[in-house]
């Protein structure tokens, strides 16, 4: 059974996502360890202390840099003996030599279909309000690799929904959210907990049951 920590910073409904899979046993060989959030007052932590999950707060403030607070994060989650670190809403910056030492080990649910509307400066309804500027008619969901581009890293899933003629950025985000986001984050998670994820030359490869990929 592999160990996941999910990092939040806010309301956690990604989070409470993945914590109904789990109840629900679609996450296969996978349990939520950890709950770490960079906000005190983020109400993901009180969503994980009602599924008695364990949480830890770890507040940018109290390092010196960007960097310092990577290498905290990365001695937490080694003490806590984590196999994978699920990204769902954390708002505080990771070191490159973070992403780095978790490489292939960390998961990111982002809220277009990457390559639209991503990278630096796309997230929370700033995505949505360009997809609709744009006047685009699908958009949707990926989780992804983390690695040191933002959401530059290898797909995993997708899912694609309709945008509608009266959307307001609000309405997207929520559709958006329900409809793929916390569909796709816990099936890519149950994915790479059963050992069906190999990346190879920068592309995932699912592997079907039964059989196991080659490396994380």
């Amino acid at each position: 059974m592999l160990k996941i920590a999910v990092l939040v910073s806010g309301g956690g409904t990604n989070l409470q996502a993945l914590i109904d899979a789990r109840e629900s046993a679609q996450i296969k060989n996978g349990n939520i360890n950890l709950v770490v959030a960079s906000r005190a007052d983020a109400y993901a932590l009180t969503r994980a202390e009602k599924a008695n999950i364990p949480t830890r707060v770890l507040l940018r403030k109290n390092f010196d840099s960007a960097e310092a607070y990577s290498e905290g994060l990365a001695d937490l989650l080694q003490e806590n003996e984590i196999d994978l670190v699920v990204l769902a809403g954390f708002m505080t910056v990771i070191s490159d030599t973070f992403v780095k030492q978790f490489e292939n080990r960390i998961i990111n649910i982002h809220p277009s279909l990457i390559p639209a509307f991503c990278g630096k400066g796309f997230y929370g309804l700033k995505v949505h309000e360009e997809a609709l500027a744009r006047g685009v008619k699908l958009t949707g969901a990926t989780a992804h690799f983390v690695n040191e581009i933002c959401d530059g890293g290898p797909i995993i899933l997708q899912k694609a929904v309709t945008v509608q003629e009266n959307d307001t950025a609000e309405t997207l985000q929520k559709r958006v959210m329900q409809e793929a986001e916390w569909e796709i984050l816990p099936k890519a998670v149950s994915l790479f907990c059963e050992g069906r994820l190999s990346v190879s030359a920068g592309k995932v490869k699912i592997t079907e049951k039964g059989e196991q990929a080659c490396n994380h």
